[in-house]
């Protein structure tokens, strides 16, 4: 029986393009999402600005912002989620194959969306500050960045540390754990007669990393909410970490 494994620093270049990451997360509330979209495009008081999407997956944020008004560029690493989120594309709304730790040359976005936790997948803190210096390079003057962050103490005081979730026939063996510095998850399963391991390494970057991490690339923190409903955030309780900061 052949095994593919992923098992390293760059695990996001190959589990993010492989279809079984789209099977395994088949079920993401919509519904939900396109609520969040529509409460920060409310908040900010938007109506026709140039947003980028960083870390756009399939589009599904990036297709609730373009029907909002909005000119959208979505872009991520993974050349399947941008072959699926093409078909989306219209004159105002567009996706490419883009590394977050690199700034788009010759473009300026009044607000860049980082969303569903897609920060943080790095080993090299110096990696995690490129994505923010290039987030600040491709914003407009006082333009604006929106984080959206697990809660990562929440996550860790309530790691379920291991499950089986089944998805079109295939049962995804999954195990957590927190080594101190990033949170982990193993996803091992079978399929056409083929096992398959890979895993998800994201930090457990709390409000105050944040904070650190965001002033040292000189963007000033102007809200902070714990959900999508943009209730106050609580480090013990609230779902999410959900920031907004202004290039200075």
């Amino acid at each position: 029986m052949e095994i593919i494994s992923s098992n390293d620093n760059a695990w996001f270049s190959s589990w993010f393009d492989t279809k079984y990451y789209h099977t395994l997360y088949k079920n993401r509330d919509e519904s939900e999402a396109a609520l969040f979209i529509s409460n920060l495009y409310t908040f900010l008081n938007l109506s026709n600005e140039y947003v980028l999407d960083l870390a756009c997956g399939k589009g599904r944020h990036s297709l609730t912002l373009n029907k909002l008004g909005l000119t959208v560029l979505g872009v991520d690493l993974s050349p399947q989620s941008i072959t699926g989120a093409s078909q989306y594309q219209n004159s105002t709304l567009n996706f490419q194959v883009h590394d977050m730790r690199e700034r788009l040359e010759d473009k300026k976005f009044d607000v860049v969306f980082n969303l569903f936790t897609s920060f943080g997948y790095f080993e090299n803190d110096a990696d995690n500050y490129s994505v923010l210096r290039s987030i600040y390079d491709m914003l407009s003057v006082n333009g604006l960045v929106v984080i959206d962050f697990m809660n990562a103490k929440r996550v860790i005081d309530s790691l379920v540390k291991a499950e089986i979730k089944t998805e079109e026939g295939i049962d995804f063996h999954i195990t957590r754990d927190f080594d101190g510095k990033f949170i982990k998850k193993n996803i091992d399963f079978e399929d056409d007669n083929t096992k398959f391991s890979f895993q998800e390494y994201v930090r457990g970057f709390t409000f105050e990393d944040f904070h650190k991490m965001l002033t040292e690339t000189n963007f000033k923190i102007e809200s902070v909410f714990g959900d999508f409903h943009l209730n106050p955030f609580n480090a013990k309780t609230s779902d999410r970490l959900i920031i907004i900061a202004k290039k200075l």
